[in-house]
């Protein structure tokens, strides 16, 4: 048995028989040495030996501490005490290191928002609640208000760990009107990083505000209404300069003196969030109108030449007399509705604070086809005019999938086209988009509605990129 231990701090500790020993010894040593110094003390030479020997010890006892401090002692063989291994560090003990180790394996991003109370500690116990359930916390946003604090928390936590069981550790840990959904990749940018980016995609573009608004905003509803609706219905409710903000609904003034309403039935508003709001339509006021300048030339397959770009309110009347060269069955098929009452529309369809319109112009400059991507609420509408003697040479179907590109870019779920059942281009057009297509009839009206795959779309759109670009390819029938 070893008789030397180390303690809990690493400190060496002596057996307590090693001291016995030793101690036997010294008293043996002393017995023995004072019968000698009687032995030889009354001899004849009896002080020249004392002092002979007590020089040899002096100089044995020299030599002993000069050869030990030059060489050292080595340690006991059978110590126990022994030097962590490399990849090992003092911590734990054994019994800690049984306990479940940091977050491993697989993993889940969620979004969290809670009301918490505005006082010390109260931030703290919910981050140890969190940490109890080997939760990482990402990034967190504080918006204060009048009574409490409301935290946005963006967490990585186990896969195995369900959102109820989240939830109930937050409720416990003293959060109030906790709200939970499921995160991805491009929730880990952070807050300034984003709001800088959609500032300046609404800078290039107006119809980029509703779309901006949403993913600044999060999940919700957002409605422009004009100052002056289409067909003289009722005016929407005037705002302040200044806006609204009433719990789950917000309103903005638009720049061209519309009404901007932003409604989230789940969760009430924060004062921050309607202040970015704010802002970013205060910016796009301040732009004024504006629309990338972008084009590409496509050929037809019979070699002409035509022109896609974005179209703005300035191109209102060359597409009114585009519309004056359609059929009355073209237009019938469009607006589903009194031919007359076609004009009355475009004012709107043009606008950028509704959607985005392509134009395909030929190389005369005139407009010969128009396709609409329509902010619908929650919903994205797509539409298509081509006029008559330009039809069944594929230039809707090409118009069809930039505008689902756009929507693709634009984050939408999903797009849908209301036409007539009669309307076989129309069909053809959705149908060759290789997408899952739903179809809903009603009294003769046929809803396609095309569920987007977010991953397999792409654009290559020169008009959304700066101005003067151009792209030129085939359309092929």
């Amino acid at each position: 048995m070893s008789d030397v231990t180390r303690a809990r701090h690493g400190r060496p500790v002596h057996h307590w028989r090693r001291n016995v020993i030793e101690l036997a010894a010294l008293f043996t040593a002393v017995a023995v040495a004072d019968a000698v110094a009687n032995l030889i003390g009354h001899g004849p030479d009896g002080p020249e030996l004392l002092l002979i020997s007590a020089v040899v010890l002096i100089a044995t006892a020299g030599f002993h501490t000069w050869w030990a401090r030059r060489h050292g002692h080595a340690p006991p063989s059978d110590t126990d005490a022994r030097p962590l291994s490399t990849g090992q560090q003092a911590g734990p003990s054994d019994r800690d290191r049984t306990a479940p180790d940091a977050v491993t394996g697989e993993s889940v991003l969620w979004r969290m928002r809670t009301t918490v109370k505005d006082e010390p500690g109260s931030l703290a116990t919910l981050c140890t609640a969190l940490a109890g359930l080997r939760v990482d916390i990402l990034s967190l946003q504080t918006h204060p208000l009048a009574e409490g604090t409301v935290d946005e928390f963006l967490l990585r936590a186990p896969a195995e760990l369900a959102g109820a069981e989240l939830g109930r550790a937050v409720s416990l840990a003293g959060g109030a009107d906790t709200w939970i959904e499921r995160a991805d990749a491009h929730d880990l940018v952070d807050a300034p990083t984003r709001v800088l980016g959609l500032a300046t995609r609404t800078a290039l573009d107006a119809a980029e505000l509703p779309l901006a608004l949403r993913q600044l905003l999060g999940r919700c509803t957002i409605r422009s209404l004009p100052a002056a609706p289409v067909g003289g219905g009722r005016r929407p409710e005037s705002v302040p300069v200044e806006g609204a903000l009433e719990g789950t609904v917000m309103r903005l003034r638009a720049p061209e003196g519309g009404v901007i309403t932003v409604e989230r039935p789940y969760l009430p508003f924060t004062p921050t969030e309607f202040a970015r709001a704010r802002a970013l339509v205060e910016l796009d006021a301040r732009l004024g109108p504006r629309v990338p300048m972008g084009h590409d030339v496509l050929t037809l397959p019979e070699g002409s030449d035509i022109t896609v770009r974005r179209a703005d309110p300035s191109d209102l009347e060359a597409a009114k007399a585009m519309q004056e060269r359609c059929s009355a069955r073209t237009l019938g098929m469009r607006y589903h509705g009194p031919v007359g009452d076609a004009d009355r529309y475009l004012n709107h369809l043009l606008s950028p604070r509704f959607g985005r319109t392509l134009a395909v112009q030929t190389a005369s400059g005139r407009i010969v086809g128009l396709g609409h991507l329509l902010w619908d609420g929650d919903e994205t509408e797509v539409a298509l005019l081509i006029e008559d003697d330009w039809q069944r040479r594929g230039i809707g179907g090409e118009l069809l999938g930039r505008l689902v590109a756009m929507a693709v870019e634009a984050n939408c779920e999903s797009v849908y086209a209301v036409t007539q059942a009669s309307n076989t281009g129309m069909v053809a057009a959705m149908r060759g988009l290789g997408l899952p297509l739903d179809y809903q009839i009603e009294e003769g009206t046929l809803v396609i509605t095309a569920r987007l795959d977010r991953t397999a779309a792409t654009s290559h759109l020169s008009y959304d990129q700066s101005p003067g670009q151009a792209g030129e390819r085939i359309v092929r029938d």
